[in-house]
């Protein structure tokens, strides 16, 4: 008999992460696997530190409920699977 194995959902998540001109052209696509919008809220603005603005995380919020989403099957470690920035 197998055990209770239970695997929790995870998604892909392709967001938009910007800083809004004029202020910078700083920004570009992260693509994250994560079990929900706040874990994917978190890797990003762990893996950024330094580099973004703080006053500008409510738009990431928002890009994250509006992103793309997509599920997934077997996905078993949350990550940023690939960035683009400029």
């Amino acid at each position: 008999m197998r055990g209770n194995l239970q695997t929790t959902m995870k998604y892909l998540y392709i967001v938009n992460h910007y800083v809004p001109f004029p202020s910078s052209e700083y920004g570009g696509i992260w693509n994250v696997i994560a079990e929900h919008e706040d874990e994917c809220f978190d890797l990003i603005t762990a893996k950024d530190v330094g580099n973004f603005d703080e006053k500008y995380y409510g738009n990431l919020r928002e890009n994250i409920l509006n992103s793309r989403k997509f599920a997934l099957v077997d996905e078993e470690q949350s990550r940023i699977v690939e960035e683009f920035t400029t």
